[in-house]
């Protein structure tokens, strides 16, 4: 398919960098550092080869989130969305952009949206999961009250929101201790993006805000898998869910969710996230530099669903989210 829209993919500046390096084998560092670094280059050259008209870029993980000082988060975040810009304003039909946001403090962060939204045209913020402040164990997650006026800034900039995962910090990790492979993509980075997505639909956000759009990538996170159970665990005993939300947890995730095929290039976990949300609310992604576009792109391009759904998720459901023109 030509005209693809891929939306979790990612570069790096020299600040955070590094941050991506113990994510693969050692001896995969040297290609996968020249993958983030490279914009116009490379990028574009698979992006021409598997039909991808369009990326929107988004900084590696888990940079920002993971720089307890908070003037130090606000600092390499605006470094960040400042390169990020001047990047998409060199080639802007092929790239677009998600702000990074210092989510250790929620006004920090309302006023980067808005800049970027405002002044550079970004589409939305990509933010890697809970954000660490003031120590390295003060986690830090979104359904917080004090979050909720950055949320109000969310939906009056009617822009989308893309949960991104991260690990969780060793001191809230103790499930993986001694079993190391199980974090990153594996296990770790699902479970603990799923869990602050139920989190975020429970506390009554999306009652406050109805019109919040979240993005979640690699499928959902295992969440179309489970999101029956979540709701009727136990049904015969008639007890109210214990949550200050006031709908099943369901609706918020059909309402108010997208999701996207980063990282799980798999006809039947699409399927299954097609059955749940509709093909109206997937979006294709790759999440290069740590994926591979062939990869994606080749099965995407094959898989067994139709064309007028592979058209939606492949292209005119970004177009409409993200607002990018004509479909």
């Amino acid at each position: 398919m030509q005209g693809k829209i891929a939306l979790e993919e990612h570069f790096a500046i020299p600040d955070t960098l590094l941050d991506s390096k113990g994510f693969l084998a050692d001896e995969t560092w040297p290609e996968l550092e020249a993958r983030l670094i490279d914009i116009h280059g490379r990028r574009i050259e698979e992006m021409d080869r598997h039909g991808i008209e369009t990326m929107i870029l988004s900084l590696n993980a888990p940079a920002v989130q993971a720089i307890h000082d908070v003037a130090r988060a606000n600092e390499i975040a605006r470094r960040a969305n400042d390169f990020l810009a001047g990047e998409v304003a060199k080639n802007p039909r092929r790239f677009q952009a998600f702000a990074a946001l210092p989510l250790q403090d929620p006004d920090l962060a309302s006023r980067e949206l808005e800049r970027c939204v405002k002044d550079f045209g970004f589409r939305g913020a990509l933010v890697n999961g809970f954000s660490q402040a003031g120590s390295p164990d003060n986690c830090l997650y979104y359904d917080m009250p004090q979050y909720w006026p950055f949320w109000e800034v969310v939906q009056k900039l009617d822009v989308p929101f893309y949960l991104h995962p991260r690990n969780p910090v060793d001191a809230w990790a103790q499930i993986y201790k001694g079993h190391g492979w199980l974090m990153g993509p594996t296990w770790a980075f699902g479970q603990e993006t799923a869990v602050h997505a139920l989190r975020l639909m429970g506390s009554g956000l999306f009652d406050a805000y109805p019109r919040l759009k979240i993005v979640m990538g690699h499928m959902g996170e295992g969440l179309p898998f489970s999101m029956w159970r979540v709701d009727n665990r136990n049904a015969w005993t008639k007890a109210k869910p214990n949550y200050k939300a006031t709908r099943p947890i369901a609706e918020y995730f059909h309402q108010n969710f997208w999701l996207t095929t980063s990282g799980n290039f798999r006809t039947q976990t699409l399927i299954d996230a097609m059955l749940e949300v509709s093909a109206d609310r997937i979006l294709f992604s790759a999440d290069w530099p740590f994926e591979n576009v062939d990869h994606a792109a080749n099965w995407f391009d094959n898989c067994s669903i139709s064309e007028a759904d592979r058209i939606k998720i492949g292209r005119t459901n970004s177009m409409r989210l993200f607002k990018l023109g004509n479909e």
